[in-house]
């Protein structure tokens, strides 16, 4: 009983969506463009040292790209939030009786009764109008709403973590077939972040991990193609 009950009162998977988000596109992106540059290298070269400059390179500069990415791209998103936000206060100033019928008429397509929705309309008016049309009118709430700050550490941090675990292969691995290893070890990498992001948002987790592996293969099979179709070597 007491184990429902915590279920009941656990918090919905969706109040995790902004953060989740940005944390699986971070790590996601962090283990596949690194390791997918690092197998580019490998495939031309014959020397450990380009292979780990070309991942360091293009760890930091990613990392960097997609917390300033994310935070411009949720900038955006608030400053959009925030002009509605301004325009729906002046007319609530402006036409407060008009913005009460518009209310009501939303509480009535939703299923209420004219005189029901009416009554809702008006008693959350007098509570917080502004929020009741945030809310129902603009579609908007404290989980939706976007946090550009939360959002850019969220995906520079992850891709930090993601993008060290390709590092560490070309570090310590056996330069022979070092893109065979970067492969295997970047698909397990990516099925654990699968299985881990599934299992946070509450969804199934062989559909997430059947994604990000396709993906995944796709993205690191044809950069290690370009790589072999240039035959360059960097020794």
């Amino acid at each position: 009983m007491t184990d429902k009950k915590d279920d009941y009162l656990a918090p919905h998977f969706v109040q995790r969506s902004n953060w989740l988000r940005a944390a699986v596109l971070g790590a996601n992106d962090g283990i596949l463009s690194t390791a997918s540059l690092a197998i580019g290298i490998a495939a031309a070269s014959q020397l450990r040292e380009p292979v780990v400059l070309a991942t360091v390179a293009g760890l930091v500069a990613g990392a960097l790209s997609m917390a300033a990415g994310e935070y411009v791209s949720v900038s955006s998103q608030t400053d959009v939030e925030t002009a509605d936000i301004r325009r729906e206060k002046q007319e609530l100033e402006d036409m407060p009786e008009l913005e009460l019928e518009r209310l009501a008429e939303i509480y009535e397509k939703r299923g209420l009764k004219k005189e029901t929705a009416i009554t809702v309309a008006k008693e959350l008016s007098e509570h917080d109008a502004l929020g009741a049309h945030m809310r129902d009118e603009l579609g908007m709430n404290e989980i939706s709403q976007a946090n550009p700050i939360q959002a850019a550490l969220a995906s520079g941090a992850s891709f930090t973590v993601g993008g060290i675990l390709p590092l560490l292969v070309t570090l310590f691995l056996p330069l022979k077939h070092m893109e065979y290893s970067l492969y295997g070890f970047a698909i397990i990498f990516l099925i654990l972040l699968g299985a881990l992001a599934a299992k946070t948002g509450g969804s199934s987790i062989s559909r997430a991990v059947i994604r990000i592996t396709f993906w995944g293969t796709v993205a690191m099979g044809l950069t290690a193609f370009v790589g072999y179709l240039f035959g360059v070597s960097l020794a």
